[in-house]
């Protein structure tokens, strides 16, 4: 039963921050491969001689490296902060709609403190 319900709200975030989580898979699919990509352009200068430039390539590859994973880092943590600014602000859109939707007597009607009928009005003035 617990793993039941472990595999249903994996399922149902994984649903829910998709996009998110594709973008979070790509970026951190990205560093990883940029070691291999690295190997091969120091191949390559190597081959063509072109030594001078390893010091910068190195420079570009940890950076490539470092930003990837802090910003998967930071999309991680703001996964869930997002959703609840949403609703929050759209409770707070429905309130205000719903207080303009009355008329002025509808407004004094629920405002009232206690409401007397036509009956209850008669009997009190005899």
């Amino acid at each position: 039963m617990f793993k039941q319900m472990k595999s249903a709200l994996f399922w149902y975030y994984l649903y829910k921050f998709r996009k998110r989580a594709i973008f979070i898979f790509f970026l951190l699919l990205v560093a990883l491969f940029s070691g291999f990509i690295y190997g091969d352009v120091v191949e390559y200068l190597k081959l063509t001689q072109n030594i001078e430039y390893l010091k910068y390539v190195l420079v570009l590859k940890w950076f490539i490296i470092i930003f990837n994973s802090l910003l998967s880092i930071y999309l991680i943590l703001t996964l869930f902060k997002n959703s609840e600014i949403q609703e929050k602000s759209s409770v707070k859109k429905d309130k205000v709609e719903t207080k303009n939707s009355f008329t002025q007597r509808e407004t004094e009607l629920l405002h009232k403190k206690k409401l007397i009928n036509k009956a209850e009005n008669i009997i009190k003035n005899r």
